[in-house]
Formats: C-alpha cells, sequence, structure tokens
C-alpha cells in the first residue's frame, strides 16, 4: 500500500487499519499540551492533520471511531464542546471520497450542532455522529441497516454517554429503533417505544419562521414570493407545503433522487412547483432568479464558486453547515448585499423536538412550540431579527455573529453536571476503552 495520508481513500484506509488490527480509536485534544493525541501511534498522521487544521478543528474535546466487523463500515462519533451538557447531534451516513473529508465533514457538523445547541438554550453540547456507506452493497439492504445501526448502538455504550445521537441525513426512525435495541444513548427513537419520531417536520418549521423573519427585517412577507429548495427530502418536503400554505407564489426545487423528486411533484400537483433531478455536485438550484434560496440537502454548498452566481436576496434553509469556509464565504455574502440566515439558527427545532424527550411529553408543548413564536425573545423569528439587526449595526457578516453569541452560551457550565462529558472523556483515555 502506498504511504497512508490525510488523502487517502476510506477504502483504502479500512485496509490500513485492518492490516493493522485497529477496529477501534480515537483522537482526544488534550488540554495541557494544546495538542490532539490518538489512541494509536499508527494513526498519528491524522493527529497531526488535525492538529494543522485552522479551519475545521476548534479543540473539539474528542472524536471517537469503530469499524464493523462485518460490511466494512466506518463510523465515528465527533464530539466539539459539551460545557452545556453531552454532546448532543444525529448520526449521517453518507459516502465520503477520502479521510480528510470525512473528518472534516464530522468535525463542522459537531461544530455546528454546539452552536445550534447553544443559541437554542438547550442544555446540551454538540456532537455528531458519521458513517461511511461502503458503496459495494445496496444502501437499502434490511441486514445491512440492522446490523450497522445496531453495532453503531454499541460504540454509544462504549463511550459511556459523552455523546447522545439522533435521526440526520441517511437515517430513518427506523434505524434508530436499531440503535436503540444497543444502546440508551439515544434521542429520535420511534414513538411506538416512548420516542419522539421523525423531527423533520418540526425542522420545517423554524426554516420558515426564517425567512418570515429575514423578510420581515426588509418589511415584507412570504405573499407573493419565489423560492428554489435545494433538496426535496425529509425537511424540506414539508416546507414546500409551508411556503404554498404563506401563499408564495411559485417553488423551484431539485433533488439527486428521480423518486423522491417524482413523489414531492404529484404531492404537490396542483401547485406552481417546478423540479428537476440534479446531477451530485449540480448547485445550480441556488442561481435560480428568485426571492429566497434555501439550502436543504448537504453541506458546504455557499462557496467561493455558487456565492458569485446567486441571485437570490435571501439564503435560508436547513442544510447544516451550508458555507464550506466560514471566514471567507460570510463575508462573500454579506458583500452581494444577501442577508444570510445562518442554518444553525433557524434548523434548530430538529434537536429542540427530540433533545429532551426522557422528560415526557403534552400536547402543544411550551418548552418546544416557543421557538416557533414570533414574540418569545429566544425563539428562531426574534433571535434571527437580532443577529440580522446587530450585523447591519456592526458591519458584520451575519454568520460571524450568530457563532459569536452562541459560543459566549456555549461556554456555560450546565446548572448541575458542569462539564461532566470531559470527564467522561478522560476515562474513556485512561482506561484505553478501544482496547475492550
Amino acid at each position: 500500500m502506498n504511504k497512508i495520508s490525510e488523502k487517502t481513500d476510506i477504502q483504502n484506509f479500512i485496509q490500513f487499519l485492518k492490516e493493522n488490527n485497529i477496529y477501534q480509536f480515537h483522537f482526544v485534544y488534550n488540554q495541557s499540551n494544546k495538542k490532539v493525541e490518538s489512541s494509536h501511534k499508527e494513526l498519528q498522521f491524522i493527529s497531526d492533520f488535525i492538529n494543522s487544521d485552522k479551519r475545521d478543528f476548534e479543540e473539539h474535546e474528542g472524536m471517537f471511531f469503530q469499524l464493523t466487523d462485518k460490511f466494512d463500515v466506518l463510523q465515528g462519533a465527533f464530539v466539539h464542546r459539551t460545557k452545556r451538557g453531552q454532546a448532543a447531534g444525529g448520526v449521517r451516513f453518507w459516502q465520503y471520497d477520502t479521510i480528510e473529508e470525512y473528518f472534516r465533514d464530522g468535525m463542522r457538523l459537531a461544530k455546528g450542532m454546539t452552536h445550534k445547541n447553544a443559541l437554542a438554550g438547550l442544555w446540551w453540547g454538540g456532537g455528531k455522529g458519521v458513517m461511511v456507506h461502503n458503496t459495494e452493497i445496496d444502501k437499502q439492504n434490511i441486514d445491512y441497516r440492522e446490523y450497522i445501526y445496531t453495532e453503531y448502538g454499541k460504540l454509544l455504550t462504549h463511550l459511556n454517554g459523552c455523546y447522545v445521537t439522533a435521526e440526520d441525513v441517511g437515517t430513518s426512525v427506523e434505524d434508530m429503533a436499531n440503535i436503540y435495541k444497543s444502546t440508551r444513548f439515544t434521542t429520535c427513537i420511534p414513538d411506538y417505544v416512548g420516542g419522539s419520531g421523525n423531527p423533520s417536520e418540526p425542522t420545517s418549521r423554524g426554516v420558515l419562521a426564517g425567512m418570515e423573519a429575514a423578510l420581515a427585517f426588509k418589511d415584507e412577507t412570504l405573499a407573493g414570493k419565489i423560492i428554489a429548495v435545494q433538496g426535496m427530502g425529509h425537511v424540506a418536503e414539508p416546507l414546500i407545503g409551508h411556503l404554498f400554505d404563506k401563499g408564495v407564489e411559485k417553488v423551484f426545487a431539485a433533488d439527486i433522487n428521480p423518486d423522491v423528486v417524482n413523489s414531492v411533484k404529484k404531492k404537490f400537483a396542483d401547485k406552481n412547483l417546478e423540479v428537476r433531478v440534479a446531477e451530485k455536485g449540480d448547485n445550480s438550484i441556488l442561481f435560480e432568479e428568485v426571492d429566497i434560496v434555501a439550502p436543504c440537502a448537504t453541506g458546504a454548498v455557499l462557496n467561493e464558486n455558487t456565492i458569485p452566481k446567486i441571485q437570490a436576496g435571501i439564503i435560508c434553509g436547513a442544510a447544516n453547515n451550508q458555507l464550506e469556509d466560514h471566514d471567507r464565504d460570510d463575508k462573500a455574502i454579506a458583500e452581494k448585499d444577501i442577508i444570510y440566515v445562518p442554518d444553525f439558527l433557524n434548523n434548530r427545532m430538529g434537536i429542540v423536538n427530540c433533545a429532551n424527550e426522557q422528560y415526557g411529553y403534552v400536547n402543544d408543548d411550551d418548552f418546544i412550540e416557543r421557538h416557533l413564536l414570533k414574540d418569545w425573545k429566544n425563539g428562531v423569528y426574534q433571535t434571527t431579527l437580532s443577529v440580522l439587526k446587530e450585523a447591519k449595526e456592526t458591519g458584520q457578516p451575519t454568520s460571524r455573529v450568530a457563532i459569536k453569541q452562541a459560543t459566549d452560551m456555549s461556554m456555560e457550565l450546565h446548572p448541575i453536571f458542569e462539564h461532566r462529558s470531559q470527564k467522561i472523556i478522560n476515562s474513556l483515555v485512561k482506561d484505553k476503552w478501544f482496547e475492550k
């Protein structure tokens, strides 16, 4: 095998792990020397890559991994900051080409959850699960999915609760039920076992609230507007319905899955909806001459290649980590006088809906519904207005304003357990969890 590095493709990395008999491993930030340290000397090259990164790494407390015995699926739990509580965030089932691509996405997603949970006022830290699909196997194979999600639950059990998972892109409620078979450290489990189920509908309502706030900042409403939606999946589909309910004139929408496109087209057959199937990496839906573009698929779609082509006056969507490079891309958006509603501000409702499901349910739950009220200070609507106002007054891009607010809140210690998850991580390292 050629020299291994962060540029190595995932399959060769998996082969490298097997050759070195490494099936569980970690990278943990050492507070004393301010360096990321690996569980295995063979993986030092990844520690070096993380330590040298100035874009996506931000003192992530720990990153934990396992390679499944069957199907060769690489599974990870990325933990960013846990001062407010255990790291919380969904598990993504996706395809990655290289080690670098995989690690960068995991680090960005975990950091985004820290911002999202803090800005929503939740007593949770930020984390994210990421599993790499083995492309040699049918992604919809029932035995494949049951096995890998059950194995992922076992990983979380090994991690003693420093990270609590949930549903995310590529993962279904049925998959969450399989995780629940092997761990207690999960939310978004099916309602038939007392869980909150699919969080997509409340997530779409949060995005809608962000759009309405951005328009209100311009003394406008959704009535008569034209919207472009990238993605037509679990969140985008109900969002499209809400947009028509609010009186928009037209919606453009695109997705890479032809079956999804046809399904949504049929559902809204009587509406002014123009759809198309897009190839992977095709972001042209964002370039339509519309009032608002809503990225609701994957992240990093707002970058130096796409931003110059965007004609809309507002960007507000459900996708996580829409900016490829925060420092570069939020500035570029601001320079075009585009109002950008940071994704972690308006797509909070998924985690709000499921994060505290262990406390039970009531009808029209105020702890959930208040986030969607226009007059609640900490709701999506008012927080969006606050960020837009501060950005206008200071000349700072909206993303930087929101991140500053979220970062300040993420430094607050949990009122009961303080920084307990950091203690859990320290004990995992001390006990060499990866050898058990």
